[in-house]
């Protein structure tokens, strides 16, 4: 919901994910209301566990690759106006890059 109000034009790929799903005693959330929030939200609902199977998260970032494949490949004739979430404009920019930049090679030696 936050992504919609921030970037009501984005086209963003959202998968709802309950964890902990090998806890059933401890579930908080039932799986109807997962389904249904992904379904308000017109994305995908997953449980997964991963104490039982690091595959779900796998999972989870591979659907979500693909996604933002399919919405850069749908845009690609104008990329410079379509973008799946905009960039921020700000005036410092330039100089949180420059910062990145000296904060990273610092670390290299």
């Amino acid at each position: 919901q936050h992504i919609r109000k921030v970037h009501p034009d984005a086209r963003t790929p959202i998968i709802i994910v309950g964890n902990k799903a090998d806890l059933l005693h401890a579930r908080q959330v039932q799986a109807k209301e997962g389904l249904q929030l992904a379904d308000d939200l017109g994305s995908l609902f997953l449980e997964i566990s991963t104490s039982e199977d690091s595959q779900g998260v796998c999972d989870v970032f591979q659907y979500l690759c693909k996604e933002v494949s399919k919405l850069q490949h749908a845009g690609s004739t104008d990329r410079r106006r379509s973008s799946i979430i905009p960039r921020p404009k700000s005036p410092n920019m330039q100089d949180l890059k420059r910062r990145f930049k000296q904060a990273l090679s610092s670390k290299v030696k």
